[in-house]
Parts: C-alpha cells; structure tokens; sequence
C-alpha cells in the first residue's frame, strides 16, 4: 500500500461518499503507513478522526482489502507537529511563519457547510437596503481585531443574509488562513450535539467548537424551542467571547423576535452589532439584474437584452432576488433554445407563470414595513410585546391591512406579530373596523397606506 494507491482508492471513494462528504472527511486523510495489518492515517484533529472512524472506516478498510488481504484495521492519529488550532491572536513569531495560498487541511475538516463560490463581495450588489449590513460584514470580513461581536445579520428570504456568510467566509479564507472558520447552519450545530450526547463525544464535540478563531451561525432560528441545544449554544457562545474569538450569526427575524428562544441567549445575540437587510427596492433589484447580465453575456455572447425588459423585471419580481435572478437565467435559456431576441414579447411568453405569481402580492412583512415607517416607530416595538398606546394603535393598523390585503389566516398573521394568539389579531382588524368609521384620521392613515402598498 503506497499514497499514491491511496490517491486512487481515494477518488474511488468519491462516486460512494458524495462530493460534500468526500471534501469534507476523505480528502484530509494522509496515509502514513501500513504496519502489521494496521492502515495509519493522519488527521487534522482528534474530532476528524473519531468521526471517520465511525462513519466511514467500514467503507474504507472495504476498499483497501480490495488492494491488499493484509489489511486488518484502521488507525487514525494527529501528527505530532499539527498545527490545526492556531490561535486567533498569534505570537510574533508564529505571525511571522509563510502562510499557505490556500485552507489548510484543518480548515478543511472545521468546514461543515460547503461555500458557494458564487457568493463573495465581488458579486455582491450593494444599495440602500442592504449597505449597512455589507459595511459590517466586510469590516469583519478584515480577520483583524474584534470590534463588535457577535455580527448578528437578519432580514427575509432572499435578501442576501447567506451571501454575505459565505462572503465573509472565503475573504478570511483570503487575507487570514491561519484562522480555522467554522461555517454550518444551526440545524447542522444541532445535528452534531445530538450525535455527539448519542455517541457520549461530548468532549470532542466541545473541543472541536471551541477551538474554532470565527463560529458563522446561519439560521440560528431553528435551535429555538430545543431546550438542550440552546444550552451548549450558549455556553459555547460564552466560551468564544471570553476568548475574544469572532461570532456571526444569521436569522430570518431579530433576535428579541424569535419565539421559544431562550432570554439569556436573546441577550447574548443583541449584545453585539445587530443589522438588518431591508427588502429590496426598484434600484437595487435592477442593479442585480444588470449584474447578472454581464454574466450571463459570457455563456450566451450573441444574445442582447432590449431596452425596457430589465426595468420591467425589477418592477414586477419584488418579492425575492432569487426569484428574479431564476427569472433571468431562465429568460436566457428560452431565448437561446428557440433562436428569439430578448424583448418583451419573449419575456412574458417565458416567465408568463412568475409574472403572475409575482402580480403584486403584497407580504405581511412589507405592510409591517410601511405602517412603522408611516407611525414613525421601530419595526420590532410594533411586533414586541410593548401595549403602549403609540404601538398598539399602529399594530392593529398593521393587522387590519394583513388581514384585508393578503391571504394570510389569522392564526398565521398573529404569528407574524410576535407570536400572538388569533383572538388577538381579530380583536385588533374589529377595532380599527370600528375607529375606521368614528375617526377620520384613521381613514385617512388606512387609505394612504393602502395606495403607497398597491403602487
């Protein structure tokens, strides 16, 4: 057995294991060497190689015998020089060691999510929306001193609150790759404390968390309501914070917002920098688009888009830049199948079925938006648990437009609000149903609002 007839066996391996489990767990293997029976292979840390050998030894020690009877075992080691939890504040000396041109292994193995090479700064479209939060991340994004901690980043679907992670990600990656950067969704945080109670790893799973120089959360929502979970995130957080290491985290709301979520950890999160992506506006939304052009042009160099068809996409898919971006490459597709020019005509025969599911729906979040704005109060006062008069007024305005202008039930908008009950919801569209009749402000607030929503 030689490491280059581990290289083979290794990309055989690939076709079983699936690419995300092949980067993340095969490739950092290196065979060692074969002694009595016994295949050794170094690891970056004792995490990687406790978690190898009980998911993937069988599989592996399967292929080897195919190549040599001799073979009776595995061994997984780290080697004695391994370098794998550099420290985020470093010595003058250490500092001073040439820096790899890319991840080491170690970083590879911390790596639990897969990075779209897609999302970085450079592809990222900057507007109103969304530039206090691309300053935040790109200022950590810098791996120098921490400045605010955690970076807790929320807003809707397809705002671009993953892009920004994973932006973040690949410039450390860039400018400080003797950090290790832990990247994974809070799903995957919770799927590897449940394992690690199962299989009584609770060692590693700690050492493996805390030795990490930058944790990125993405969706920290999902870990609410899990008592236990919520638990060793906490701790974990402290741990981190007490060692001046980088917290980012992502979620769909603020974290005061998100139900079942414990007060200390709520607490934690909002201590740091909290930033919200706004959605997106008719400029922003057209910058996207003529980004997404210039790459486009690339796969498809003799087609051209005609005047008139980028501002009618930005107008009418407002909803969700994914939605939109989809809307283009698939508008690039057709045209380049059935020989057509891009113009108008073509775009509302090819995304006839988006024009219409994005025919002015009007969200819960948007009219959330515009009554706070319209009040002049803070979104989150409006949806928290604050009864004051100058917020409960505009809630039950907010609730009243949601329940007359989207399709949303009442249990669901009652959701929406803060995690209230339906009765709630009712009792507030009933009130302004009344004020609407008996106060001529209120009408005339209930109007305006309404045509700023249709516009």
């Amino acid at each position: 057995m030689t490491k280059e007839k581990w290289g083979e066996l290794r990309e055989r391996l690939l076709t079983t294991v699936g690419q995300n489990n092949y980067t993340t767990w095969i490739e950092p293997l290196d065979f060692r060497d074969l002694d009595d029976g016994i295949a050794t292979f170094d690891v970056p840390t004792h995490f990687m190689g406790n978690y190898v050998s009980q998911n993937f030894s069988d599989l592996i020690l399967h292929e080897l015998k195919n190549e040599d009877d001799s073979i009776r075992r595995l061994s997984f080691s780290v080697p004695a020089n391994s370098q794998s939890r550099p420290s985020a504040i470093d010595t003058p000396a250490r500092t001073a060691a040439p820096v790899p041109p890319t991840p080491t292994r170690a970083h590879a193995a911390l790596s639990a999510a897969p990075l779209d090479r897609r999302f970085t700064f450079d592809s990222f479209v900057v507007g109103k929306p969304n530039e206090l939060a691309h300053a935040a991340a790109r200022r950590v994004a810098e791996g120098g001193p921490v400045t605010f901690n955690p970076l807790f980043l929320y807003g809707g679907v397809g705002l671009g609150k993953t892009h920004l992670m994973h932006a973040i990600a690949w410039e450390l990656q860039t400018r400080r790759p003797d950090l290790n950067v832990l990247y994974l969704s809070a799903e995957q945080f919770m799927y590897r404390f449940v394992q690690a109670l199962r299989d009584r790893k609770m060692m590693d799973f700690k050492e493996l968390f805390r030795s990490v120089d930058v944790l990125m959360v993405d969706d920290v929502q999902f870990i609410a309501g899990k008592g236990s979970t919520q638990e060793e995130f906490f701790h974990t957080f402290n741990a981190l914070v007490d060692q001046n290491k980088q917290i980012i985290i992502s979620a769909d709301r603020a974290p005061g917002e998100i139900k079942d979520l414990e007060d200390r950890v709520k607490s934690r999160l909002q201590c740091g920098l909290v930033v919200d992506l706004h959605p997106t506006d008719y400029e922003l939304r057209l910058g996207i688009l003529q980004s997404k052009v210039e790459q486009h042009v690339l796969t498809y160099p003799d087609l051209r888009v005609e005047d008139g068809v980028l501002e009618f996409l930005a107008h009418r898919i407002s909803t969700n830049v994914r939605v939109l971006e989809g809307a283009l490459t698939r508008l690039f597709a057709f045209a380049s199948l059935v020989g057509r020019k891009i113009d108008m005509d073509l775009t509302q025969d090819c995304l006839a079925d988006v024009l219409r599911a994005s025919e002015r729906k009007i969200t819960v979040e948007e009219i959330q938006r515009k009554v706070s704005e319209h009040y002049n109060i803070r979104l989150s006062d409006m949806i928290g648990p604050k009864r004051l008069r100058s917020y409960a007024r505009p809630r039950q305005v907010a609730m009243y437009l949601c329940k007359k202008m989207t399709s949303r039930s009442l249990p669901e908008i009652g959701r929406r609000f803060g995690g209230r009950d339906h009765t709630t919801v009712m009792h507030g569209v009933k009130r302004i149903e009344e004020l609407k009749q008996q106060d001529g402000q209120i009408a005339e607030d209930l109007e305006m609002l309404r045509r700023a929503l249709e516009a």
